[in-house]
């Protein structure tokens, strides 16, 4: 019979004991103090067979509303969009299900190669002229974004946009900790960077500016004036952008960004209840070096084939530790090729056609909700597919009763802005429907 998993037995548990010397589990722990140890059992439900225990599983999966049933308006970083069958068919492919780190060129050169496109997809869509093998996400991306400015610049001081994801900068100031550097928020005005309080506060100290564009709440900020700030006393600038996006706007390198980074979730990566995601991480030549991660490069053999290898590799794993410029272990190999499948498949043009369609459905549903009564549009500022409207009435509770009506609406602006209560984010992808649009209006017009 074949298991899901084996259960230890208590023959099992018996023969660990006795090959590691002793006698009962109590004994096994004695080396943590008595008075920090836990004493008594789990308020956890007790085992159930395996059988049961799928059936247990299934139910509970079957509360969530997934987005098969629902129409959803939710974004706020994870987001909802076309994924060609070709990247599923090829990630289950069990080479590369079941890759692991390339650390063997030889025996890896599918795996080295998939890498190696994505780095050159990355530096089209973000104008940059490196990236490396991919992060774990595109908020602890952008930490370590912070953390190269501050090594390279000896700066201690990082000025970030209040209009930057809420968790993205939640895990800056948890980094800026451990390293001893200082974290300044910028606040808002009208839904973009406050440029005259930016302006005040980069400074001689400052080792980066990091901004979002299009920021948390929609907008597209002015790298061009924001660059200007950011490098008048030479700190870096730092663009966290949706790659999406970058199908049409000017990308961040176009704007003398120094590090671009983002999270490239909305490239053939499904929402999948928030996980896992593939972090890209982009930067100038002169900063190469200092990238964490690894970089695979393109070579050829002895006998003139082209190969691939890591060519650089900055963790300490690899080089001494006081050198290493990060401890990030490994990367999000699977869905950058994820990522790498997709932009593959739709080529630029196909790009360009999407991020193209994403904004004129936005566009259009930003008209349709104007005319709601009971909704107020919060800003009139250029934007990709989301937006900000203002309800009557806490958004968490306009959300439960749309819930009833099969949508899922947009993100709660007062969970991360107390300015922002009754605020609610909107999200428009590709795959929402004129009549799915429409179906939101009037939801929203019979609630408010």
């Amino acid at each position: 019979m074949t298991f899901r998993y084996l259960p230890m037995t208590e023959q099992d548990r018996k023969e660990m004991l006795e090959t590691i010397g002793v006698q009962t589990t109590e004994e096994l722990f004695a080396e943590i103090p008595e008075n920090v140890r836990f004493h008594g059992e789990l308020a956890i439900p007790k085992a159930l067979p395996e059988p049961l225990l799928v059936k247990h599983m299934q139910r509970l999966s079957g509360k969530n509303a997934n987005l098969d049933q629902y129409a959803s308006f939710l974004g706020a970083g994870v987001y909802e969009h076309y994924v060609p069958s070709v990247v599923s068919h090829v990630i289950s492919r069990s080479e590369f299900y079941t890759a692991y780190t390339p650390y063997q060129p030889e025996i890896s050169q599918g795996e080295l190669q998939a890498i190696f496109e994505f780095q050159s997809m990355i530096c089209e869509l973000t104008g940059m002229d490196v990236a490396n093998s991919s992060m774990y996400d595109g908020p602890t991306a952008l930490a370590e974004a912070a953390a190269l400015a501050f090594s390279h610049t000896k700066k201690k001081k990082v000025v970030v946009s209040r209009a930057v994801h809420p968790e993205a900068r939640e895990i800056l100031l948890t980094n800026a900790k451990g390293l001893g550097y200082e974290v300044v928020e910028i606040p808002l005005q009208d839904g973009v960077t406050d440029l005259a309080c930016l302006e005040g506060v980069a400074d001689e100290d400052t080792a980066a500016v990091i901004v979002q564009y299009p920021n948390f709440l929609g907008n597209l900020e002015d790298l061009g004036q924001i660059e200007q700030i950011a490098h008048k006393h030479k700190g870096l600038l730092v663009v966290s952008s949706n790659p999406l996006s970058l199908g049409v706007l000017q990308p961040p390198g176009a704007f003398k960004a120094d590090i671009v980074v983002g999270d490239a979730q909305p490239l053939g990566i499904l929402p999948q209840f928030g996980g896992p995601h593939c972090g890209y991480f982009a930067t100038t030549k002169a900063l190469m070096r200092r990238l964490p991660g690894r970089i695979v490069g393109q070579t050829v053999d002895e006998d003139g084939k082209r190969g691939f290898v890591l060519t650089l590799q900055a963790r300490e794993q690899h080089i001494r530790r006081d050198k290493a410029t990060s401890n990030i272990c490994s990367n999000q190999a699977l869905m950058a090729l994820a990522a790498s499948v997709y932009m593959s498949a739709l080529g630029k043009q196909g790009m360009q056609d999407i991020a193209s369609l994403n904004v004129k459905k936005a566009h259009y549903a930003k008209q349709r909700l104007s005319q709601v009564s009971g909704v107020e549009i919060a800003h009139e500022k250029p934007f990709f597919n989301e937006f900000v409207i203002r309800v009557t009435g806490p958004v968490d509770e306009v959300n439960q009763k749309l819930l009833k009506q099969g949508i899922m609406g947009g993100y709660d602006l007062g969970k991360a802005y107390s300015e922002y209560q009754n605020h609610m984010l909107v999200a428009v992808t590709e795959l929402r429907t004129k009549e799915e649009i429409e179906q939101l209006a009037v939801a929203l017009e019979g609630l408010l």
